[in-house]
């Protein structure tokens, strides 16, 4: 163990979620609440900065990564200079390190070294990342290091950031600095990113932005969503076992892994009743951020005045029904989720394999008033492979892997709508969950798989193969222009939405198939 950088440092190196816990409530930086939960608020920044996250630009990146508004050029001497910079600050300070894994599928593990200026910050790495036994720790070799100051604040002009705060990736040195922001979701994001640049090149593997699960037959199933569309809630199933809740990888032998140790989920609204898992999580070891806790350390889950990301993160061993290790077989079904509050989408269609590679491109959700300063009405929302912000390549790139892996596991890909129907966002009503979670458990179950042809009417306008009937639904709510009752008014948004579709696909046609570019919605002007 080689912490030489910091002479000055008191390091505090792999603590257990116990001892960390003690730290944080004796420095005053975390309170305990009623659930057994620390709770901490990380100031000023309550998520991530997406636009202050860059990728140095060397060697390596230059011709692979896909430059623009999202994967920021960062140049290689200004990134030296910042990390000598970090390294002072950090110096004299108490560190608490950890070296820990990310990859449960041993032969594509990263071994991770990560120093982290907060105490609670290294307990949301001991709970996300897969801890090492005490065996591996003592033939550790670091693959990457984190370097965690959120104390640290750059001078845009001289260390040539946007602001103040920045999250740097360098794929030659293998390092990821981190500085400004005390939000502990630009950690896990920063390696994701990084995963999702090596495994697709190395080594063939399909990195993904998707919760995963598997039945009692060894069945797995994929979801993919953006935040809002469900996809935490939807993929904890008491009937099934948790494989993951964020982050994977498609291997060359069809196997689903998981790349972390833990959960990050949303708990805004969060209840007993309706997230029985997510909220029987919140114990002891977990930690909690920017949520309200009163006086005599009740947390109010209703309460966003801090923000409305409020968030937890615990180790997979707060879920019952968890896949141990977290690995799975090919998925059998796959499943888009959107919030579409436009209403035009319908609550379940199967596509095709074309129609998954344009869907995965555009990565859709929407925006309702509320969810963000200045949405005042509903907004439609794209983020390529519902996880642009950390997608250093092409997105065509992670979406032929997907449609070659499709083929060969002969997998099924299901869009469902989790948003309105009867009309969008203000006249129509938000999709029940009863009957979501009984269109995706008919899916499973296996209760569509003998649909014919006649099973599916074809969508006019997006050509998506829309359901007739499901057990246990009533028809007219498989059908969207059904439920609007108003045929003019519904294909006027659908063709609404339709454009925006296509707009916001232009900037991806360049280096996508022909095949892909024709299976979205038809062209209406």
């Amino acid at each position: 163990m080689d912490f030489n950088q910091f002479p000055n440092s008191n390091i505090f190196h792999q603590l257990t979620s116990d001892e960390l816990e003690t730290v944080s409530l004796k420095e005053g930086t975390a309170t305990k609440t009623n659930l057994g939960a620390i709770a901490v608020n990380t100031g000023f920044f309550t998520g991530r900065s997406p636009k202050d996250r860059f990728i140095v630009k060397d060697e390596i990146t230059k011709d692979s990564v896909f430059w623009g508004e999202i994967n920021i050029p960062f140049n290689q001497s200004d990134f030296s200079s910042l990390k000598n910079k970090i390294i002072n600050y950090l110096n004299k300070k108490n560190l608490y390190t950890r070296d820990c894994f990310a990859g449960a599928d041993k032969s594509h593990q990263l071994s991770i070294r990560i120093i982290n200026e907060y105490s609670w910050s290294n307990m949301f790495a001991y709970n996300m990342f897969i801890q090492p036994s005490e065996e591996e720790l003592t033939t550790f070799n670091v693959d990457w290091t984190i370097y965690n100051a959120p104390g640290f604040l750059a001078e845009p002009k001289l260390d040539k950031t946007r602001q103040s705060n920045f999250s740097i990736i360098d794929f030659s040195k293998k390092e990821i600095l981190i500085g400004g922001t005390a939000y502990t979701g630009e950690i896990k994001k920063g390696i994701f990113s990084a995963l999702n640049f090596l495994l697709p090149i190395e080594k063939n593997i399909l990195p993904m932005h998707c919760s995963a699960n598997i039945g009692k037959n060894g069945d797995t199933a994929l979801f993919f969503g953006l935040s809002g569309t469900g996809k935490t809630t939807l993929s904890s199933d008491v009937s099934r076992n948790l494989i993951g809740d964020d982050e994977h990888g498609w291997d060359t032998e069809l196997k689903i892994f998981n790349f972390e140790g833990g959960c990050y989920a949303k708990v805004l609204d969060l209840n007993a009743e309706k997230e029985p898992e997510i909220y029987a999580a919140i114990r002891k070891g977990a930690l909690l951020e920017n949520v309200i806790v009163d006086k005599n350390g009740d947390v109010d889950f209703y309460n966003d005045s801090i923000t409305q990301n409020t968030r937890v993160s615990y180790p997979l061993s707060h879920i019952k029904n968890i896949q141990t290790p977290s690995v799975g077989s090919a998925p059998k079904n796959i499943f888009f989720l959107t919030a579409d509050a436009f209403g035009v989408l319908p609550p379940i269609s199967k596509l095709t394999s074309s129609q998954a590679a344009y869907h995965f491109i555009s990565g859709y959700t929407a925006k309702i008033p509320g969810t963000e300063k200045d949405v005042i009405e509903p907004t439609p929302s794209f983020s390529a492979c519902f996880g642009a912000p950390f997608m250093p390549l092409h997105p065509s790139y992670y979406a032929e892997m997907l449609s070659n892996k499709i083929a060969e596991s002969n997998a099924n890909v299901w869009m469902i709508n989790t948003g309105w129907t009867g009309g969008g966002y203000g006249v129509g009503k938000r999709i029940n969950l009863k009957y979501t979670r009984l269109m995706i458990n008919a899916v499973l179950e296996g209760k569509l798989d003998g649909y014919t042809s006649k099973d599916f009417h074809i969508h006019s306008v997006f050509g998506l193969a829309q359901i007739r009937h499901c057990p246990g639904i009533p028809n007219q709510i498989l059908s969207p222009r059904i439920s609007w009752a108003n045929d003019e008014a519904y294909y006027q948004m659908a063709f609404k939405l339709a454009n925006a579709f296509r707009d916001n696909f232009k900037k991806f046609e360049k280096g996508t198939s022909n095949e892909i570019i024709k299976a979205g919605p038809i062209k209406f002007s």
